[in-house]
């Protein structure tokens, strides 16, 4: 990743407890080095489900907003015709995007590096959701948002994608672009119940 967007998407470390000394939301900044973006079109989604089980060896999940762990990673349904492959960074994203081609020709559909595109924020502590809550119109109740689930959202017209790994953990995909605006504003919401942002090494 070049220096430009890593400072571009990048927000200052930062430190700011409530007056009791309380650190209350905890916000780890990422930049991605393995996201892949797998799509087709209207009438291409069955052969793609089938390319895509075959590359992973797993079955794709059926509904946007749902998602299945495979080998090379965490495999979400992310609209009604395209998948993210969210993978460790121990693997090559080249090799990963290689092998994922071998199954999924031009005829099926598009097999796509968004790792520069993307920078994803985990948001965790015993006020993540109340800190959430003020910038996503989404219903927070595990009934209606349970773990290991994803919703997109956004705030002022910017989509994140919101995945929610246990009750008071989430990670939020942001377009590095805005990604440092959403971050500060996220950081400015869970201001009151104490904050710190730290960068991922």
């Amino acid at each position: 990743m070049s220096d430009s967007i890593t400072t571009t998407a990048s927000p200052s470390t930062r430190t700011q407890p409530t007056r009791d000394g309380r650190l209350q939301v905890h916000l780890r900044v990422q930049h991605l080095s393995n996201l892949t973006q797998v799509s087709t079109w209207s009438s291409g989604i069955g052969a793609l489900s089938s390319a895509l089980h075959r590359a992973l060896d797993c079955a794709p999940p059926l509904h946007t907003g749902q998602l299945v762990q495979c080998a090379l990673g965490t495999l979400m349904r992310s609209g009604p015709f395209e998948f993210l492959l969210v993978g460790d960074a121990g693997q090559p994203q080249s090799d990963r995007v290689a092998l994922l081609r071998q199954h999924i020709g031009a005829d099926i559909g598009s097999v796509l590096d968004l790792s520069h595109a993307r920078v994803r924020v985990s948001v965790h502590g015993d006020k993540a959701v109340q800190a959430l809550s003020k910038l996503y119109a989404l219903d927070f109740r595990p009934a209606a948002f349970a773990p290991n689930s994803f919703a997109l959202t956004g705030h002022h017209h910017i989509p994140c994608l919101l995945h929610r790994l246990d009750a008071q953990h989430f990670h939020a995909y942001y377009f590095t672009t805005y990604a440092r605006g959403q971050i500060d504003l996220l950081a400015d919401a869970a201001l009151e119940f104490g904050v710190d942002v730290t960068q991922a090494g």
